[in-house]
């Protein structure tokens, strides 16, 4: 009788017969094998979108928010230069000063604030020391410090 465990007829493997082991040979179960891309695909976009909505939100937030900037020079030099922006509806203006003697102080109460501001201060042909600092609404100050003639000392990104 001839052997059938390992094939079927004309030697074809799994035709049914008994398998090595003496059980008849069974195909798998059809196993539909389901696709992953389209749902990774589907909650990547999710989260952008996510994202997207969350950042407006912040931004929008933000530039409707009225806030306390104070800027500040200090030192000893005479006859400097004051550069510093302001915002109004999220515009930026810069604005120029000319300042005889120190201290130097200005409040601004803005809507529409944007981070990235600027003040410098610039000695004048006298030379001397000079201190900026910007606060916004009460927060940490950002400060520089600059010496000589012509020196310049630039708070930037607050």
């Amino acid at each position: 009788m001839p052997d059938t465990s390992a094939s079927g007829p004309q030697g074809a493997p799994g035709w049914g017969g008994p398998s090595a082991a003496g059980h008849p040979h069974h195909a798998p179960p059809a196993h539909r094998r389901r696709r992953k891309w389209p749902w990774v695909l589907l909650v990547l976009l999710l989260l952008i979108v996510g994202g997207c909505a969350v950042l407006f939100a912040v931004v929008s937030n933000e530039s409707d928010k009225t806030v306390t900037v104070k800027y500040e020079v200090t030192g000893d030099a005479k006859d400097v230069k004051i550069v510093y922006t302001t915002w109004s509806s999220g515009n930026r203006s810069e604005s120029l000063q000319n300042v005889p003697s120190l201290p130097w102080r200005k409040q601004v109460d803005t809507k529409g604030f944007v981070k990235g501001g600027l003040l410098a201060v610039t000695t004048g042909p006298r030379g001397g020391s000079v201190t900026c600092s910007v606060t916004v609404d009460e927060g940490k100050p950002t400060t520089a410090t600059a010496s000589g003639v012509a020196a310049t000392a630039t708070c930037e990104g607050f």
